[in-house]
């Protein structure tokens, strides 16, 4: 049975461990990335981090994005909604649909 994952700042992130997800924080978009690959050889299906920290690793999260697990999800911080989340999103289902049916 495949595990859920959340990475992001603590403040963001510790309500997570209220739903038995497993929380992991990170300082920097490094140690993000770090956390992302380990998770990633793991048990774990599915991945959400936090906005802010999933902008300065795209090119790990778009390493994972062809493969089937994990899927990895981007949320909001408790700092700010950097929109990226709902973009990731359109674009998925631009990709599916051929089309932006969201707008």
């Amino acid at each position: 049975m495949y595990r859920v994952a959340v990475i992001g700042d603590k403040d963001s992130v510790l309500m997570f461990k209220a739903l038995g997800v497993d929380v992991y924080t990170a300082v920097d978009g490094e140690d993000a990335k770090k956390l992302v690959n380990k998770l990633a050889q793991e048990d774990v299906g599915i991945i959400f981090i936090t906005e802010d920290f999933a902008a300065k690793i795209q090119d790990t999260i778009d390493k994972y994005r062809e493969k089937m697990t994990p899927a990895i999800i981007l949320i909001p911080s408790n700092k700010e909604d950097l929109g990226l989340g709902m973009a990731d999103i359109n674009k998925s289902v631009e990709k599916a649909v051929g089309a932006n049916i969201l707008n």
